[in-house]
């Protein structure tokens, strides 16, 4: 099933009946996304509504990291950091396009936590889960390896462990399409206004952000709204019989990362421990530039309004000026980005001692109704799991839909056509780019590399069939073909030039202002000659 993104999103639904469907996820991040992907791959006849792009929001602005949450040891949340660590190496096998294995480096200050505390944090770390890929921790002599180069000559020692990098807006996209693919419909830019429960089901209205409205009807309804999940049953859920929707609540919690130009050479990231008892990390970040983030600061407001604070910039550049000895300066920030952390409110006066672990909460007095509470990037599959498990037991139908993600491939990431036998994820991905180019010698190097990362094994279908570059379309920004764009329009749901800079691709940080400017006269120009036609 192919979606036409700019077809509109509500294109080709003739009547509710129509399109009744077992389960209606509300909320296009990773874990709707997630969900969406596990229940249609069970059988079941999904409808995912998300009110702007997929992963606009949280999902996106992440501080793209799969890991077990090290600091999270010192919180004694030893069953969230072991579900974290099992699922990292299931992640990195599933699409070893957009994930990779990263080793970080801490360096050691005597006067934040003594190193015999590390040692055994990393020792738990390295054993709480079976690891198969990541090489476990180690020390090393900052003064003598190239890691300890860009540091202050203060810092001596360190521990270097392992963890992994995720582009997280893709792996949203990847979800969504393999959603699409077991036969859920996704429907972007479409709001779930009203969601009416009865005894037996669930009736939706939905609007597009053109005005389209259609109703649709669900025998269950999972919220995945994240920052928005308790919002929605305040106002947009409908209870059958006055019985309470809202049980939980949210603290939302803003955490800004900058980006600025690259601060060290080698492909190593930092982990940097501050004087307040965080951390942040600075990461090697789309070649040219370093990630430092992030901050925790709790949001009041609509989570839709979040932005980056002056004061923000300033926290992460002095932190991470504590150990470079070349400083941050807030001027160095050439992009910044915001995302809100959902977490589960536990009563906790600490920001950084909120539980970062979920919570699937189950109502079944009418229509069922599951809710997701809380949630990280890294246990997005382990919760879709669990969520698609509890909807089956409310429907009925567990013992027929058996769960089935765990040793599946994300699109794009079964790479053995290709390469033959599967090793290793990072080894198997430098085996891919080779392939790549031999197969398309005419595509130059970076660029090769670059649609391998995005695509994986599905590259062919975003160069359809082009057998140069003058195949590929006019060249609408550099290394960014028609061809691409036509791709990201056609099969990723892409409306925007925010679609394809920020999230598809991030070549916005690569481009120029005016040259932005023409990726999104581009994609304005499409959408005239669909209206027109």
């Amino acid at each position: 099933m192919t979606n036409h993104a700019s077809g509109g999103p509500l294109s080709g639904f003739e009547a509710p009946d129509a399109h009744a469907c077992d389960v209606l996820v509300v909320g296009g991040g990773i874990n709707g996304a997630g969900i969406a992907r596990d229940l249609a791959g069970r059988g079941m006849k999904v409808v995912l509504v998300e009110k702007d792009d997929l992963g606009a929001h949280t999902s996106s602005s992440s501080t793209k990291l799969i890991h077990g949450g090290l600091r999270y040891l010192e919180y004694y949340e030893f069953s969230l950091v072991r579900k974290s660590l099992l699922e990292r190496e299931v992640l990195l096998k599933s699409a070893p396009h957009i994930m990779r294995p990263l080793r970080f480096v801490m360096p050691h200050d005597p006067s934040m936590r003594p190193a015999w505390l590390i040692r055994l944090g990393l020792f738990l770390y390295d054993h709480l889960a079976w690891r198969d890929v990541l090489p476990g921790s180690s020390g090393v002599n900052l003064r003598s390896n190239p890691l300890g180069a860009p540091l202050q000559e203060r810092f001596t020692r360190g521990f270097v462990y392992s963890d992994g990098w995720v582009d997280d807006a893709r792996l949203v996209i990847l979800n969504a399409l393999d959603a699409q693919a077991h036969g859920a419909r996704i429907l972007t830019r479409t709001r779930c206004t009203t969601a009416q429960r009865t005894e037996k089901g669930w009736t939706a209205s939905l609007r597009t952000t053109g005005g389209i409205e259609q109703t649709i009807t669900a025998r269950a309804l999972v919220n995945a709204a994240g920052p928005w999940a308790e919002s929605f049953l305040r106002g947009a859920a409908k209870a059958a019989h006055g019985e309470a929707l809202v049980t939980k609540n949210l603290r939302l919690v803003k955490g800004s990362h900058i980006i600025v130009p690259r601060c060290f050479e080698h492909d190593h990231a930092y982990l940097f421990q501050n004087p307040d008892k965080r951390i942040i990390f600075a990461i090697p970040y789309e070649e040219n530039f370093t990630l430092i983030g992030t901050t925790e600061v709790e949001l009041p407001g609509d989570p839709g309004d979040t932005r980056v604070g002056d004061d923000e910039v300033v926290y992460l550049c002095e932190q991470a000026s504590r150990y470079f000895t070349r400083p941050v300066k807030p001027s160095d920030v050439v992009w910044s980005y915001a995302g809100v952390r959902p977490l589960l409110d536990d009563a906790s006066g600490d920001l950084s001692a909120v539980t970062r672990d979920y919570m699937l909460e189950s109502n079944t007095e009418a229509a069922p109704l599951l809710t997701v509470w809380g949630g990280k990037i890294t246990t997005f599959r382990k919760l879709a799991e669990e969520a698609a498990d509890e909807i089956g037991c409310m429907l009925k139908e567990l013992d027929s839909r058996k769960a089935w993600t765990k040793g599946a491939s994300l699109p794009g990431g079964d790479l053995g056509a290709w390469i033959g036998q599967p090793h290793r994820p990072d080894t198997d991905f430098e085996r891919f780019v080779i392939a790549v180019q031999s197969r398309h010698p005419w595509l130059k190097a970076s660029l090769a590399r670059r649609l391998a990362h995005g695509y994986g094994s599905r590259i062919n279908q975003v160069l359809d069939g082009a057998g140069s570059l003058a195949d590929l379309g006019e060249e609408v920004a550099p290394d960014l073909f028609e061809a691409e764009l036509r791709y990201l329009r056609r099969e990723e749901w892409a409306c925007t030039a925010e679609d394809v800079l920020w999230r598809r691709t991030r070549r916005g940080l690569h481009l120029t202002e005016n040259q932005r400017q023409k990726v999104a006269d581009w994609m304005n120009r499409m959408d005239e000659q669909r209206k027109a036609a």
